[in-house]
């Protein structure tokens, strides 16, 4: 542990008292605006988290309500900025102009996300890496213990059944 740093054994205690005095509050305000249960839980344990991190290190804050009410926002505009990004990645995978057979369709990322489920694993782990992850092939090749080229032609591969299935979601038959 680091100088100035704080143990566990000595914040335990009143980090206790605060998280079962601000849960409820923190959860409330996240179940508030995400309207899921389960990302509301997600977000909490995150703002939780970050409150261990906070009071562990070399200067604590002094921690309430309304301070962990607020880790919790920018926990919650973290999680919107990843699923903006992540929308538009899909909309741009599912909207990419070589598409046979030149289909034009607006990208819906709940049909996107559900084609995604459906590939073959390795085609959803490239597509996954490249686009929502935004490695570069090198790093996908990487990633998955092959070479850039047969990363790059796995992705040709991935991308086209993406594309196929997509469209055949978008009542495209011949995508």
């Amino acid at each position: 542990m680091g100088e100035g740093a704080v143990g566990v054994e000595e914040v335990a205690p009143d980090f206790l008292r605060f998280y079962d005095e601000a849960l409820p509050h923190v959860f409330g305000y996240l179940v508030r605006r995400c309207g899921s249960t389960m990302l509301a839980e997600d977000l909490c344990a995150e703002t939780f988290l970050a409150a261990v991190d906070a009071v562990r290190g070399p200067s604590p804050p002094d921690i309430s309500v309304p301070w962990a009410i607020g880790v919790a926002r920018h926990k919650l505009l973290d999680h919107w900025r990843r699923q903006s990004r992540a929308e538009r990645r899909f909309e741009m995978l599912a909207g990419a102009a070589d598409v046979p057979g030149d289909v034009a369709f607006d990208a819906d990322a709940v049909d996107a996300r559900r084609v995604l489920d459906e590939l073959l694993p390795q085609h959803r782990a490239a597509l996954t890496l490249r686009y929502l992850d935004d490695l570069s092939v090198p790093q996908v090749a990487d990633l998955m213990g092959r070479t850039v080229h047969a990363t790059e032609a796995l992705l040709v591969r991935a991308r086209t059944a993406f594309r196929r299935a997509y469209a055949l979601t978008q009542g495209h038959p011949d995508g």
